[in-house]
């Protein structure tokens, strides 16, 4: 307001500078000092509007300024509590962090501990492994060994396929208990050899066995051929009284041309049961050639010696006909490929001795002390 005072007194003065030096005109002097004093007048209070409405913007501007700062200050706490937090955190797992490094530290030291363990393992299995031939594993293959040489030598000489099957088994039984991988591959050709003994065998060996007991028996019943008993002559007359009186004396008979005289009804029988003997020995062996020959005698007794028209005999041979074929005609089984294996695996083989200094025991020593 003292600007606006000032102003109408610098207006009021100023047309009464100007007045002075025209004072001929004095209505028009006043109408102009009027108008210049209303322009003055309108600037004045425009300019102090526009100072107030600047002060009153200053206001506002300030107040936002404040709010504004009041705001950030605010948002600055939280900035900082979230900041504040965000350490702690980081703290935390960093905190983590090292603990987890630590426990990933004390894994590795126990990792390359187990792997030491593993090496010191493999080493002692190495060990054991060199050693796994002595001691009781070199018997039980000194058994094994001799069982298959045995079973071997046994069908060979006796043609005796069941006792080398049953050799055959004991030796595999004994080749299950060696500790050795090494030697799973001899234990097939051991079990292919025994599966071929077996089928070596005739299924019907003991219901043949069983007849030709039932022959023996038999044969000494059956009736020889009908020299044996004396011809029934006519007892009236001369010349049959004469023989009847001669007959203590001189003893006439007669032979077929047989091998022995029919009328030793004894002999021929035990002749014809020594062949079933023979036959079922040969059966047992598994020898087909002296089996078809000692039949064949049989068969060749009771068409010379015996009455083939009676019905016992006719039995008898159509038996032996049918036991003719029973004996299957199979090549003999090649045996000794599972003993080779065994004796080249336990040349590979180093035996060392023992911990306690015993000497190793060699392969050509039988375990068991039997000799085939």
């Amino acid at each position: 307001m003292s600007q606006n005072d000032a102003t109408f007194q610098s207006s009021d003065a100023t047309p009464t500078k100007s007045a002075a030096p025209s004072p001929a005109h004095p209505p028009r002097r006043g109408g102009g000092s009027l108008a210049v004093a209303l322009l003055l007048s309108l600037a004045a209070v425009g300019g102090v509007g526009y100072i107030g409405w600047q002060q009153w913007q200053q206001q506002q501007g300030s107040s936002s300024a404040v709010l504004t700062a009041m705001d950030l200050k605010t948002r600055m706490g939280a900035v900082e509590t979230a900041l504040t937090s965000i350490s702690t955190e980081r703290n935390l797992l960093r905190q983590r962090l090292g603990d987890a490094d630590q426990v990933n530290r004390a894994l590795r030291e126990e990792l390359l501990g187990q792997a030491e363990r593993t090496r010191n393992l493999e080493d002692a299995v190495a060990k054991l492994s060199e050693k796994s031939l002595s001691g009781q594993e070199a018997m039980l293959l000194d058994e094994a060994e001799s069982l298959l040489r045995m079973g071997k030598e046994r069908y060979g000489l006796f043609h005796d396929a069941q006792g080398a099957a049953a050799a055959y088994a004991l030796a595999d039984q004994t080749l299950a208990a060696v500790n050795d991988g090494a030697f799973s591959g001899l234990r097939q050709s051991v079990s292919a050899e025994h599966e071929a003994l077996v089928k070596s065998q005739p299924a019907s060996q003991a219901s043949a066995l069983a007849t030709l007991t039932q022959l023996r028996t038999d044969i000494t019943t059956l009736p020889l051929k009908a020299l044996d008993s004396p011809s029934e002559a006519p007892t009236s007359g001369t010349w049959p009284r004469i023989q009847h009186a001669l007959a203590g004396v001189i003893s006439v008979r007669r032979d077929n041309g047989a091998p022995l005289a029919v009328a030793d009804a004894r002999f021929a029988r035990e002749l014809a049961a020594l062949d079933l003997a023979q036959a079922q020995v040969a059966l047992l062996a598994y020898d087909r050639d002296a089996y078809a020959a000692a039949l064949k005698r049989v068969d060749t007794s009771l068409t010379a010696q015996f009455d083939l028209g009676a019905p016992a005999v006719q039995l008898v041979h159509n038996k032996l006909g049918e036991l003719a074929g029973q004996l299957p005609a199979t090549a003999p089984v090649e045996l000794g490929a599972a003993l080779t294996e065994l004796r080249n695996l336990r040349s590979m083989h180093v035996l060392k001795p023992a911990a306690g200094g015993a000497a190793p025991i060699h392969a050509d020593t039988p375990a068991t002390g039997v000799k085939p």
